[in-house]
């Protein structure tokens, strides 16, 4: 199995997620799960916990739903990232706006993410967001000439 490099990873509280608008690139000035680099010897779920912790101070526990999202390089070589959505408890208290290292931390709600006119999003998450919202799971979707598709 291929191990991809980058986790990006979604906390729910009720009807809102928390989402970075980053400060750097990639994807500077959007709003995104956080996330980052796995770690050598960290599988992706480690990596992914670790992440949520650093960017956050959130300790997640197993995910609700997670998965993989894969495309094809102009060099025709296959990249991707893995995707997880924790849900946090109703009763966290999670004060926001909060700049961090990173950007700038923010509860949105979950209308407000998936708007079809909202340009402040990373491209793709309007796509799979939904599904792992839906049920739990782990999902595979692939990224094709500007789409996003459950595998």
């Amino acid at each position: 199995m291929f191990m991809f490099k980058y986790t990006v990873c979604f906390v729910k509280r009720k009807n809102e997620i928390l989402l970075l608008n980053r400060e750097k690139a990639p994807i500077m000035g959007v709003w995104n799960g956080v996330g980052g680099k796995i770690e050598i010897g960290e599988t992706p779920d480690e990596g992914a916990m670790r992440e949520v912790f650093e960017e956050t101070g959130i300790r997640v526990g197993r995910s609700y739903s997670s998965g993989t999202v894969t495309w094809e390089t102009a060099g025709a070589e296959q990249d991707g990232i893995y995707v997880y959505l924790y849900e946090a408890e109703d009763d966290l208290i999670y004060e926001t706006p909060m700049k961090t290292r990173e950007g700038i931390l923010d509860w949105k709600t979950i209308d407000w993410i998936l708007a079809p006119e909202n340009l402040g999003i990373a491209e793709m998450v309007g796509a799979y967001l939904p599904v792992l919202l839906k049920e739990e799971g782990r999902y595979s979707f692939i990224y094709k000439n500007g789409q996003t598709f459950l595998a």
